[in-house]
């Protein structure tokens, strides 16, 4: 079995190869820092599961990068593992192509089984991310949810809820400031925002930051 893994913390990636080389030995688990290595290896060699974080700079590049992955090999199994809790990103995981999608707090008890699950073909949803996209499900007809925003809107959405200004975000995610500010335009015209301190509200009340 060959076992590729993205992610920009050294630490991580070696203690994501511990956990997975004790359940197979056998296996051949290869890690790499960024989104451009990992896809440089999905286009040069073959894999069985792939192992993706979601924020490698710039920004979110683990979803483009299953995005890419799925339309290049469409039954490579990715599974994301993030910092971000569920109802930041899963649905939005899930929704690129991702089979399963997991938490790095809860990746020790649970990574090993998510590895089983996928590459019997089958999607990995623990409780607590099943729920989110039950409840994103429930909501699909409202059009002032996050979900209503691009993956780029989200990105911008969530450093302007951090208190990041438009200059920041521009350095931050390579951009100039017009681009930026016209993210936050259609972020405000599609949430219904009036301000900043109601996206700040919102992204409080809803476990976005």
């Amino acid at each position: 079995m060959r076992i590729l893994i993205a992610d920009d913390h050294t630490i991580v990636r070696e203690g994501i190869k511990m956990l997975l080389t004790e359940s197979y030995p056998l296996a051949q688990i290869i890690d790499v820092s960024d989104a451009v290595d990992l896809m440089k290896l999905v286009y040069k060699e073959k894999w069985d599961v792939i192992i993706c974080d979601i924020s490698m700079p710039p920004g979110d590049s683990g979803l483009d990068a299953v995005k890419q992955i799925k339309e290049y090999a469409p039954k490579l199994p990715v599974i994301i593992l993030s910092m971000h809790a569920p109802e930041q990103y899963a649905v939005r995981a899930i929704k690129a192509g991702a089979m399963g999608y997991l938490t790095k707090g809860a990746a020790t008890l649970e990574l090993v089984k998510a590895v089983n699950t996928v590459l019997n073909g089958k999607k990995y949803l623990s409780p607590d991310v099943a729920d989110v996209l039950a409840d994103a499900f429930e909501h699909i007809n409202s059009s002032q949810t996050v979900e209503s925003l691009s993956d780029r809107e989200f990105e911008v959405f969530k450093l302007l809820a951090s208190g990041k200004s438009i200059s920041d975000i521009a350095k931050q995610l390579i951009l100039s400031t017009n681009t930026v500010s016209t993210f936050r335009a259609r972020i405000f015209e599609k949430m219904g925002f009036h301000n900043n301190l109601e996206l700040i509200r919102y992204a409080v009340d809803n476990n976005l930051i």
